[in-house]
């Protein structure tokens, strides 16, 4: 027997705390974090495809092969960043960038093609456009997810 009643064990009970997090359909920020995953992932790829076969994509679109590596390489790191930029808490400023940085494509592709300051033969041409459509597109997407925000 216990005389000193401060020793008598309680009976135990069990509780758990669950928090359910917010599901990715009432987040206020899924459509501009998928839009950014999704252009980084899809840029990225098409980069390492232009990487790879720079030599035979060259002799379609008119570019040095030299270009065609330089401009897969710069598609894997800009989607590299962008990537890494969905990872930030607060998307609102890296979305706005990204957004910004797809219009400036987007009017860039359309000057090459105008200026015709590269050598782009018919194919070369209207893959420049396509990207320009592509950029336009995921810029669309990425500035309503940015509005979202506000």
């Amino acid at each position: 027997m216990v005389s000193d009643p401060s020793l008598i064990e309680e009976p135990l009970t069990m509780t758990a705390v669950f928090t359910t997090p917010r599901p990715l359909s009432d987040s206020t920020d899924s459509l501009l974090r998928f839009a950014m995953r999704l252009d980084a992932t899809l840029t990225g790829l098409a980069g390492l495809g232009i990487a790879a076969a720079a030599g035979p994509i060259s002799s379609m679109t008119g570019l040095t092969s030299a270009q065609e590596y330089v401009l897969g390489a710069a598609f894997v790191l800009y989607g590299a960043v962008v990537f890494s930029l969905t990872a930030l808490q607060n998307l609102r400023a890296a979305g706005a960038g990204v957004v910004a940085a797809n219009v400036v494509c987007t009017f860039a592709a359309i000057a090459v093609v105008v200026s015709g300051v590269l050598p782009l033969t018919a194919v070369g041409v209207i893959v420049t456009l396509a990207s320009a459509v592509y950029t336009a597109v995921f810029g669309a997407l990425q500035y309503l997810g940015v509005r979202r925000l506000a």
